[in-house]
């Protein structure tokens, strides 16, 4: 195959899509790659494929339906525990993404300054060959660990699990654990032994109460949980919504407490004090599966509602009644742990008294209360040992299965960037914190980065920070469907098929009846573009890794794992694309043996190993800053029609919602002299800006805050709908506080003022 060679400029390469829609087919439009021609009817033979979406995290199974080789119609997969033949609007944007006319279509290595986006279209042989060779310097000069990783979406399990481990580097990081979940399950570990996993275990079959604490149901469009959410509202379950802006949740609440942001471990606090004063709580469970409960009474003796209303700017009255409603129905009540919790840089603790709250209303283990999830069991693929273990960007682990904490090594005996132990409890790498040693060559040099799919200066905090490190690093693969804003950065560009067109692992998440779901391609790849597990293992093979990489096509992979539990992909497909397992959701489930996996086989509600690393054993509300003079704090959050920055260019889904809005008090509005609509720009402390952005003025969001869906305003020229529109929550980042326990990177700490202008 001849190499096409040229020199495209910034325009030309983010425009490129347009061009190259014609390789579609018939009906090749870009109107056409909205709404495939006729959208009311196709004729031809209908084929169905199984899938689970990759539209966000949450992997619902989907079935895919095709006719002549066009993807018309996705739908949720009835035999899906998850999807239960529903799919949210994201997930049936899937064929949007998938004809987005904006696709990366062929290889690329850059020809410019980095940030220039000039690149030159090469075969994938030069792509492959270029790659290893840049990485296997870094590796000569500097060790394996000299290499980060970071990814996201559900494929990054072929870069950031099995090449970075079989490679030997424990640099490897994602968003959804620094950024997002690591202290949620750094606690969980805490207290109960065990991490919460890919998504909160809440028994809703028979559930009768239950709190939200900043988890906004509804606009984050996690499919299962909304489903769960309706029918126990529709059961009369009591729900309790804790938000500074009056939610979607909260808009289905029985009780909504707009409390001051920062504050939420004084309100838990007290709900521990009224569940202990006024004995609402599951005291045989307690004595039963816990330890350190004198030591808790004693903490909170003091921590009244009275004392909590001062700080969180709730009536007294209403937080000792919330605590009641919750306490008169255990063990069929519990707070929902929530996904996002990386907040003020105390996270662990205030997701700690989370998990003491659901302790004392004995819910774990409970019918009605949270259930235990398990792994389905599937052995892995044969593989030499690896050269590190464990992925540095968190892991999900059931009831019973080892937690280890100890400091992953790669072979030259390095410890990972971060110095994680002397930090964070279990050495949970901190993906933001990865960039540092790229800027200091501290503690070693980090030398080169793979990123895939994480929109990079959309995702993380500090974007001047990250350009600063993409500047100095020897070499940067950007794997991707979408010229993102920081593919311009990029050495080499690997275009990603989509999850539409691809065979891939297994998806194997913990559940209350253990599944595996099947990706299998319902279309060819379009234009030159190539499936993930294909790229890691063509670089595997070119950098030494042959060992890791025996099967020669991913079908052979795949049927190796199932034949482990009497399957093929042959028979999943004929099943519906999922095959179901036996779980011990219950206590009842485990005998004899405790389902905690803490150092005394309990609940741990004090926790010797904090106290021993310095902290606090139980938890202690502690302050954050206020904003300062004349600005607010930037609370953001997300939109029922889009994840993260990813969406935000499908043409269906950016019809529907095209770019977010600043919600901010009406009274707060009016003083300021801005009327709902007006356009305005934001200014951090620090003096950056975005924008612009429309004013949402509402009593619906407390005076102290201005909120936004995160993902937008995007600066890419190849993002024909993403670009400009809106503004960026990331860029008002200019600062975070890292956890000590977790890790985790607060965020909502910027504040931000209303400006004119650009």
């Amino acid at each position: 195959m001849a190499r096409v060679e040229l020199d495209i400029t910034r325009r030309q390469f983010f425009g490129a899509g347009l061009a190259g829609a014609a390789a579609i087919g018939a009906g090749n439009s870009p109107l056409a790659m909205r709404y495939p021609d006729p959208p009311w009817f196709a004729t031809g033979e209908v084929t169905t494929t199984y899938n689970y979406c990759d539209m966000c995290p949450w992997k619902c199974g989907i079935a895919v339906q095709s006719v002549d080789g066009k993807v018309l119609k996705v739908d949720g997969n009835v035999n899906d525990p998850k999807s239960r033949g529903m799919l949210c609007g994201r997930g049936q944007g899937g064929v949007s993404f998938m004809y987005d006319p904006d696709r990366l279509q062929s290889p690329m290595i850059r020809t410019g300054e980095r940030g220039e986006g000039k690149f030159r279209e090469v075969t994938w042989e030069e792509a492959l060959d270029y790659t290893a060779e840049k990485i296997l310097a870094i590796k000569e000069q500097y060790g394996p660990e000299s290499l980060a990783i970071f990814g996201h979406t559900t494929g990054d399990f072929w870069f950031t699990d099995y090449f970075a481990q079989a490679w030997g580097t424990p640099n490897a990081g994602k968003p959804s654990s620094s950024l997002c979940l690591s202290p949620r399950d750094e606690a969980c570990n805490l207290t109960l032994g065990y991490p919460v996993g890919a998504h909160e275990p809440m028994d809703w079959d028979e559930i009768e109460c239950v709190a939200f604490i900043g988890s906004h149901v509804g606009e984050d469009s996690r499919n299962t949980v909304m489903q769960d959410f309706i029918d126990a509202r529709d059961r009369g379950a009591q729900i309790i919504v804790v938000d500074p802006r009056f939610s979607t949740a909260a808009a289905k609440a029985d009780y909504w407490l707009p409390i001051k942001p920062g504050t939420d471990t004084a309100l838990l606090l007290a709900w521990v004090n009224v569940l202990i004063e006024e004995n609402l709580f599951d005291r045989e469970y307690i004595d039963q599966y816990a330890v350190g409960y004198d030591e808790l009474e004693a903490h909170v003796k003091d921590l009244t509602p009275e004392w909590a209303s001062a700080i969180t700017e709730l009536p007294a009255d209403q937080i000792r009644e919330t605590a009641r409603v919750m306490g008169q129905r255990h063990p069929k009540a519990a707070i929902m742990p929530g996904r996002h919790t990386t907040w003020y840089g105390n996270d662990s603790q205030r997701m700690r008294t989370v998990f003491i709250v659901n302790s004392l209303l004995g819910a774990y283990g409970r019918r009605g209360g949270m259930y235990f999830d398990k792994s389905p069991f599937i052995d892995s693929y044969p593989h030499p040992p690896f050269a590190v273990t464990g992925s540095a960007g968190g892991c999900s682990a059931e009831p019973g299965a080892e937690v280890s904490d100890e400091l992953p090594l790669g072979p030259s005996g390095k410890a990972r960037a971060d110095g994680a132990r002397e930090t964070f409890l279990r050495g949970a790498t901190a993906m933001q914190e990865l960039i540092d040693p790229m800027i200091t060559d501290d503690p070693y040099r980090i030398a080169g980065l793979i990123v895939y799919g994480v929109n990079l200066l959309n995702s993380v905090p500090m974007p001047s920070r990250t350009i600063e490190a993409l500047k100095k690093l020897d070499f940067i693969l950007a794997v991707d469907v979408l010229p993102q804003e920081h593919i311009a950065w990029a050495d080499v560009v690997f275009p990603e098929a989509t999850f539409l067109e691809r065979y891939d692992e297994l998806s194997t998440v913990p559940y209350k009846t253990p599944f595996i779901q099947m990706r299998e391609p319902a279309v060819a790849p379009l234009y030159d573009t190539m499936p993930g597990w294909q790229m890691a293992r063509e670089l595997g093979l070119r950098v030494g890794l042959d060992a890791y990489f025996k099967w020669e096509t991913i079908e052979e992979y795949l049927d190796t794992r199932l034949r482990s539990v009497g399957s093929s992909l042959e028979k999943m497909h004929d099943a519906g694309g999922v095959l179901i397992q036996d779980g011990k959701p219950y206590l009842e489930d485990f005998g004899d043996e405790s389902p905690f996996r803490t150092p005394s086989g309990k609940i741990e509600l004090f926790s010797d190993e904090l106290a021993e690393a310095g902290f606090d054993p139980i938890p202690v509300f502690e302050p954050t800053e206020e904003p300062p003079n004349g600005y607010y704090r930037l609370l953001y959050g997300r939109v029922p029609v889009h994840t993260f920055a990813k969406t935000q260019n499908t043409p269906v889904l950016s019809d529907v919602y095209p770019e977010n809005e600043l919600w901010i008090n009406e009274d707060e509005a009016a003083s300021l002299g801005y009327e709902n609509g007006d356009r305005v720009w934001l200014e951090n402390e620090a003096g950056d800006r975005t924008g612009p952005i429309s004013v949402k003025a509402t009593q619906r969001i407390r005076k102290d805050a201005v909120f936004m869906a995160h993902g937008f305003g995007q600066q890419s020229e190849g993002l024909s709908n993403a670009n400009g529109r809106g503004a960026s929550d990331t860029k008002m980042m200019s600062r975070y506080k890292l956890d000590p326990i977790s890790g985790g990177a607060g965020m909502r700490i910027n504040f931000v003022r209303l400006v004119e202008g650009g």
